[in-house]
């Protein structure tokens, strides 16, 4: 389930996203709820815990080494970070005097 990643908001208009968002925003944000699993075709799937199961993974993408598998968490990591710094509001990057 992959929705997550490619879904975009327009916050402009004064949406805000929900709570349960923000709460898998966060819980993709830990790279310990995520892992790589080896399939038979010798490829590398990255998947994520699911918040509501212990025992359930959700696969997300494969790549044919293990180091583009982590490189790929690491990336989606650092997006789902980047989109909880958003939540507290616009980041003002320059103030004029």
């Amino acid at each position: 389930m992959t929705y997550f990643y490619y879904k975009t908001n327009t916050w402009s208009s004064g949406q805000k996203p929900t709570e349960d968002l923000i709460k898998t925003w966060k819980h993709l944000s830990e790279k310990k709820n995520w892992r790589i699993v080896q399939l038979p075709n010798g490829y590398y799937q990255t998947e994520y815990k699911d918040m509501e199961s212990e025992d359930a993974w959700n696969d997300v993408t494969r790549r044919e080494t293990i180091e583009s598998a982590e490189a790929a968490i690491d990336g989606s990591v650092a997006h789902y970070a980047n989109k909880l710094e958003f939540v507290k509001g616009p980041k003002v990057v320059k103030t004029f005097d």
